[in-house]
């Protein structure tokens, strides 16, 4: 599912829950259950993460801009799986404020044991910026990483907003989720 739109007709898995330690911008925690319905964009990201900055963060804002969001839901990830340390939750209250982001933003559980966060291991991210597109029925549709083109991915949300209008709600077929394991450039960060 990476790079491409998987068609609905293919045997698709459920999208995992995210697993928040935390969220922000949002008066209660949120869940994908409650976002059924609409299409959704979950955003990971870091806040150190060049890619991110320069190229995540700008796409997601503008896609919470551009579409309603009756019918597209953004979602912000903040998973950090390096610099533990200075990634911190009052850090990224500053840095939502000094960006004036208004997503939801989940701040990814860690995971005991692991560098990587829980809901990060469970879509099997490579790194940040990643950018998952989970259908109405709550199926994952395709997942991105690092820079993709605003033509691409707007194709994407529109062709699930299309399918959205004429797919009756139907059980999707529940599947294992998958498991996955810091380097730095300007484009992204990738699970090393």
């Amino acid at each position: 599912m990476k790079n491409s739109l998987a068609p609905p007709s293919t045997a698709l898995r459920m999208a995992p829950p995210i697993q928040a330690s935390e969220w922000l911008n949002t008066a209660a925690s949120l869940s994908l259950e409650q976002l059924r319905g609409r299409v959704v964009v979950l955003h990971a990201f870091q806040m150190l993460c060049p890619g991110c900055v320069s190229h995540g963060i700008p796409q997601a804002v503008e896609i919470q801009r551009t579409f309603d969001p009756a019918a597209v839901a953004v979602i912000g990830l903040h998973s950090v799986f390096e610099h533990h340390a200075v990634m911190t939750p009052d850090a990224l209250r500053a840095f939502t404020h000094e960006y004036r982001l208004t997503m939801p933003i989940a701040i990814d559980r860690a995971s005991e044991g692991h560098p990587l966060p829980l809901t990060m291991r469970a879509y099997g991210m490579q790194g940040t910026p990643t950018v998952v597109l989970i259908d109405a029925l709550g199926r994952l549709r395709a997942q991105h990483f690092g820079q993709v083109s605003d033509l691409v991915l707007g194709a994407e949300i529109g062709q699930l907003l299309a399918e959205q209008r004429t797919v009756a709600a139907a059980p999707a077929e529940k599947t294992e989720p998958a498991a996955s394991a810091a380097t730095c450039d300007a484009e992204a960060c990738r699970v090393g």
